[in-house]
């Protein structure tokens, strides 16, 4: 098994790649690479597994939109995001509400590394930076 940091990001990679169906995280594949882990007993099983939970963490989080708001937000803006993010990047996703009165008014999307921003914050930092 790998001992290295480099091989241990590596193996990493290649195990996430079998956690892999058709271009989307498989949970019946995911439970065979840690069964695989655990049966092999690798020297370094933690490191691996930290290194492997990133990888599969930063691949659920594309597939999950986390929508802060400062006022309320319905069950129907929700569903309608989660509805246009869904056909955009061309897989399934959902939306969660996040409450975050520091955004003053309006939304702010997160979806994996993207950001979409719709709030009064955001617009006067952004005028901020522009000035």
């Amino acid at each position: 098994m790998a001992t290295g940091k480099p091989q241990i990001q590596q193996l990493a990679r290649q195990l996430f790649t079998v956690s892999l169906v058709d271009g989307r995280l498989s949970n019946e594949q995911v439970a065979g690479v840690l069964a695989y882990i655990e049966k092999n007993h690798a020297a370094n099983a933690v490191a691996l597994l930290n290194a492997y939970q990133r990888l599969v963490a930063a691949e659920v989080a594309k597939g999950v939109a986390v929508v802060e708001h400062s006022g309320p937000v319905s069950e129907a803006t929700l569903a309608g995001i989660a509805a246009g993010l869904t056909k955009r990047y061309g897989r399934p996703v959902t939306a969660t509400a996040k409450a975050n009165p520091s955004l003053l008014a309006g939304l702010r999307v997160r979806i994996g590394d993207d950001v979409y921003e719709s709030s009064v914050s955001g617009q006067l930092a952004a005028l901020s930076a522009s000035v």
